[in-house]
Parts: structure tokens; C-alpha cells; sequence
């Protein structure tokens, strides 16, 4: 089977197609895709890749109502658009990419909807319930969802297979850090712990959001700060987190060298993020109950050797230990503890890719 995935982002389209191991066969990324109407650039990458068998879409939000893979037909698009609100970034996108692929394949090529709030799905009651009144949770279906699920599902399980292992043998705590980051804790193979919570604006610091933040501050703000609730949605969105504490751009690396150039507002924001990142991974492993496997992802989590080598030495009580060497070497997939360490840690190139194309293969195939 060769298989189209589909990766809409809130400006870009990502298409590869994948052959029957998952060797990627063709790849592009649009910078600047438009939306359902912009079919040129999925027309000419089909073109010259030639017909696929199926399709993968990645979609952030499965709502209430979908915690596995799903066939994609009219029914459940109108679903996905009526839940647009949750992650109103994001989903308009994923949705115009699956109009965008229907109006160039037809019908007859069949597509699989894979939600990144899907791996979340199994978090316990304790976890994913909010302490509001009960009649909220059930009247607006309030839960703590996660996201970033692709990426942690791959991650462990790939982590697990580095280390010679399997993910339902291992407590593990998932890192993707990247634009957006969140931890996943995961135990028997299954998340029971995530960083982020009925939005992807909870947990880590971001480049651009601020992660957790207390409640009673935001309505402070709105009460006796005047600011309208619009501008503190665009702020949250756009202009907190690094972004907001550094007066950069938001991208680490953009912050770690003002940091080396000795500007001390983003000497406080490294500072702030690790401190929340050690937390929560920390947090995690209460979650996993001990810790045997650490596993960085995303573009901060595979290529920062600082964060790593931070994270490594906030977590040293709970037996992380990173080889130095090792660690500033690492390119791809690769093992980065000490020998000895009681809990190894490892790297792992994102391959929401392939998180996808092993589930659209079971959903076909009818073993998932």
C-alpha cells in the first residue's frame, strides 16, 4: 500500500507518500498553503509521485466522540467542523486539507482521519477530570485532552525499540519539545499523564504561550487590568512564553544566543523554561510510578543539547544520567545516557509520519 499523509499545519502543507515499510518514497512541504480552494501544489506533488492507495490525515482534535482512527466520510467532517472551536488554530486547517485531497482523489481513494488527542484517550479518570462542578464537565464535555499525541505514541514506542525493549515493558515519560511542547507519561504502553489540558495552551512554557498559568490571574487581568478578552486570547496565543519574556522571536535558539551575548531577559526566560520542563517531566513520573525511560522529540528535544543536558541534570535524583559526548553528538535517533544510568535516555527523530501509517494500515487491514 502506498500512502498518502497529510499534515496541514496552520500555514503549511506537509505531503510524503510511503511506501508498504514506511520508507518515504516522496516528500514536500507548501510554506504557504491557502487552504481547501489551494489545490495546485497537492496536484503537481501527486503528479510527480504517482497514484496512492489510500490516505493519513493528521487532525488535532477528535473531540468526545472519536479516541481511535477513523474512515473519513461526510459525516464525520461535519462532526469535525462542529468541534472547530476546541482548536480553532488548527482543526479549519486539517479540515480544508482533507476537502482539498477529496476534490483531487475522489471518493475512491479511501482516508483515514488519525487525531492527536487520540493517545490521550486512556488518561484515568483522576487525570483527565477538571475540579469544576460536576454539571460543567458533563453539560460542555470539559476533560483534560492532550495533544501532541502522534508524536508520543511514535516516541515511546520507538524510544522502547532503541533501548532493546518494548513500550508496554517501560515507564516512560514522552518529551515533545518543539513551537509547541507537552509531556506524556506512559505506562504499559498507554498515556496516563499529559502536560497539556482542554486547549494545547497548558503545561510547558512555549515559544509563543505561556503554558499553565493560575486562573485567578487571568481574571484579575480581565477585572482590574481592563484588558478585553480578545487581546489576552491573541496574547496567550501569540506573544507569551519565550516569545513574551525575551523580546525574540520566541525560538529557542533565538534565546539561548541573546543568552550567550549576556542579555539577562533571556538568561530568565532559559531559566524559566527549564524550570517548568524539569517540573512537569518530574511530575510525570509520579504519573508512571519510577522512571525507566526518557525520550526527547521535536525540533528542541533532537537538536538542543542544552536543553537536554539541563533536563538531564534537573532529573539526576530520579537516575537520569546523560554522556556528554554522546549528548552534543547525537543526530537522529540515538542513545544518550551515561553507562550505568538507571534510566536511560534516548533521542528520537518526530515521525508523526509514521505514527499515522501504522494506524491507517490496521484500520484497513481490520487489526487495529
Amino acid at each position: 500500500m502506498r500512502l498518502l499523509v497529510v499534515n496541514a499545519g496552520s500555514s503549511s502543507l506537509k505531503l510524503s507518500v510511503l511506501g508498504d515499510d514506511g520508507d518515504v518514497e516522496a516528500a514536500t512541504t507548501v510554506d504557504r498553503w491557502e487552504g481547501a480552494g489551494h489545490l495546485a501544489p497537492l496536484e503537481e506533488f501527486l503528479g510527480r509521485c504517482g497514484p496512492v492507495d489510500a490516505v493519513g490525515h493528521r487532525v488535532v482534535h477528535g473531540g468526545p466522540r472519536h479516541s481511535a482512527p477513523v474512515v473519513v466520510d461526510d459525516l464525520l467532517v461535519v462532526y469535525l467542523d462542529s468541534i472547530s472551536h476546541l482548536a480553532p488554530l488548527h482543526q479549519p486547517r486539517a479540515l480544508g486539507g482533507i476537502r482539498a485531497v477529496r476534490d483531487v482523489l475522489g471518493d475512491d481513494v479511501p482516508a483515514v482521519a488519525c487525531f492527536d488527542t487520540a493517545f490521550h484517550a486512556t488518561l484515568p479518570p483522576a487525570a483527565a477530570t477538571y475540579a469544576v462542578p460536576r454539571e460543567w464537565n458533563e453539560r460542555w464535555g470539559l476533560r483534560r485532552y492532550g495533544f501532541h499525541g502522534l508524536s508520543h505514541a511514535y516516541a515511546a514506542r520507538r524510544g522502547a525499540e532503541l533501548v532493546g525493549g518494548g513500550p508496554e515493558e517501560m515507564r516512560t515519560v514522552t518529551c515533545h519539545l518543539g513551537a509547541g511542547a507537552s509531556l506524556a507519561a506512559v505506562r504499559n504502553g498507554r498515556s496516563v499523564d499529559t502536560t497539556m489540558g482542554f486547549t494545547p495552551l497548558a503545561g510547558l512554557v512555549m515559544n509563543t504561550r505561556p503554558g499553565t498559568l493560575d486562573p485567578g490571574l487571568l481574571l484579575w487581568l480581565i477585572q482590574h487590568g481592563d484588558v478585553p478578552p480578545a487581546e489576552l486570547k491573541d496574547v496567550l496565543e501569540h506573544h507569551a512564553g519565550l516569545k513574551g519574556l525575551s523580546d525574540t522571536s520566541g525560538d529557542l535558539r533565538d534565546v539561548l544566543a541573546g543568552r550567550e551575548a549576556g542579555d539577562p531577559a533571556c538568561a530568565l526566560a532559559f531559566d524559566v523554561y527549564l524550570h517548568r520542563l524539569v517540573r512537569e517531566a518530574a511530575a510525570m513520573t509520579a504519573a508512571t510510578a519510577g522512571l525507566d525511560l526518557l525520550v526527547l522529540t521535536g525540533g528542541v528535544g533532537e537538536r538542543s543539547w542544552q536543553v537536554r543536558e539541563a533536563l538531564g541534570d534537573g532529573l539526576a535524583h530520579l537516575g537520569v544520567a546523560l554522556d556528554p559526548a554522546a549528548n552534543r553528538a547525537a543526530i537522529g535517533d540515538a542513545e544518550i545516557s551515561a553507562p550505568g544510568a538507571a534510566a536511560r535516555t534516548v533521542v528520537v527523530t518526530a515521525r508523526e509520519d509514521l505514527e499515522i501509517h501504522r494506524q491507517v494500515l490496521a484500520l484497513l487491514s481490520g487489526t487495529r
